[in-house]
This record gives structure tokens, sequence and C-alpha cells, in this order.
């Protein structure tokens, strides 16, 4: 039985090299360019023909278009929907990332540390942008809330700061778990499958069970991912 955690190996592809910085194109990279066409492809597809009343393939699209928009109102609020792009972008990103490394010989991207905390971080500068552009030096009240005393400063200050910096941490450290878990378990099913042969029927069903657990996993990972988002979006808008 292979190693469980040879699924997650970062392979490079294409040797690539830029004064002295290995910019490999890697199989983490490809799985990444597969995701983004595969949901423009789909998205393109299923809104290719639109009527008043939608068919199964148009609801595709403008379900998760309704879901997106709800989400970003209920946390963030109207001022929110502004930003409804990037938020889109990020839920689709991370879905079809879980949702491509169930399939054999994929890659599951959002199993990696670096990939999921780019990501994040990413979203952390988003966030500060957006409110500094708002609040100006008043985003600086996030780390010192109002009606705190001056006096304790020098406690609630580092506290906060330690809080907003976690941000990128918890959204990254969740996801990257729950991928990872699934993926070695389902490997590890697979494995005993392929070495006990025929009498493999039983684990082959709990691996068929299994499959399916994770597919419900993949689409509430990159809900929750979506959510916490969309909560940091609404603490960067408005006031403490």
């Amino acid at each position: 039985m292979s190693n469980p955690m040879e699924q997650f190996t970062i392979k490079p592809l294409a040797h690539l090299e830029l004064n002295g910085v290995d910019i490999s194109f890697t199989n983490s990279a490809l799985c990444m360019v597969i995701a983004v066409l595969s949901a423009t492809l789909l998205f393109g597809l299923c809104i290719r023909k639109r009527s008043i009343i939608p068919g199964v393939a148009q609801s595709i699209p403008e379900s998760i278009y309704e879901f997106i928009h709800n989400l970003l109102k209920e946390n963030v609020g109207k001022e929110g929907l502004k930003y409804f792009s990037f938020i889109f972008s990020l839920f689709t990103f991370v879905l079809f990332g879980n949702l491509l490394g169930l399939f054999p010989y994929s890659f599951t991207y959002t199993s990696h540390l670096a990939a999921v905390g780019g990501l994040s971080v990413i979203a952390l500068l988003f966030n500060i942008g957006i409110g500094i552009k708002k609040k100006k030096l008043g985003y600086l009240r996030t780390f010192m809330p109002k009606g705190i005393p001056l006096a304790l400063a020098p406690l609630i200050i580092p506290i906060e700061t330690i809080s907003f910096l976690s941000k990128p941490f918890s959204l990254t450290v969740r996801l990257v778990a729950n991928m990872t878990v699934g993926h070695i378990m389902l490997k590890i099913i697979a494995g005993f499958i392929a070495t006990i042969g025929v009498l493999g029927i039983v684990p082959f069903l709990f691996d068929a069970c299994i499959i399916v657990f994770e597919i419900f996993i993949a689409m509430l990972q990159a809900f929750i991912y979506t959510v916490l988002s969309c909560i940091y979006l609404g603490d960067a808008l408005h006031e403490h």
C-alpha cells in the first residue's frame, strides 16, 4: 500500500527559474488552472441560453449567485454587496479546489498551507485596504475599541493585534485540516481494497460512503471559509 501522504507532494511539471528563485509550474498550479477554467466553462455553458424561467443548467449559477448575495447581505450588509465579485471568486476557487481533489490523479491544492494561507493573506490585505479606505485613521480603532480606558491600551492593543493577525491562520488551518484528513482516510481504505482484492467489497462500499461524505465536507468547508471571510469583511467596514 502506497504512502497516504504521497498524494500531497508537490511535483514540478515544468522547471522554471528566475534570478535563482524556483518558479516551476507544479501539479498544484496545474490544478489551480484547471479549477479556474472548469468554473469559467461551467458557468459559461450554464448561462449560454438564458430565459425568464430558468432550466436546471441556468439554475446552477443563479443559485450560487443568490447564495453569495444572501451571505454578504446577512453578514456584511448592503454595503458589502459592492465586494460581491471578490467573495464570489473566493468561494468558487475554494469549492472547485475541494471537489477537484476527489478525482483520481488530481491534486488537492486546498490541503496545502502555502496555497490556502496565501489566499487567506490576500483576503486579509483586501479587508485592511477596504477598512482604511472607509475609516482612514479611524481604522486604528480596530486595535483599540471605543470605550476602553486609555490605561488598558498596553494590554488591549497586543491582544487585539494577535486576534486580528490570527484571522488568516484560523481560515487556513480549518480548511487544510479537513481536506487533509479526509483524503488520507480515502487513500488508506483504497489501499486496503487493492490489497485484499475481491474480498474488498465491504471497504469499497465504506470508501464510497466516505466519498459522498467528502463531497459534503468539500461544499461545507467552502461555505465556512466564505462565511468567515464575509464576517471579517464586515469587521473592516463597521465600527466595533
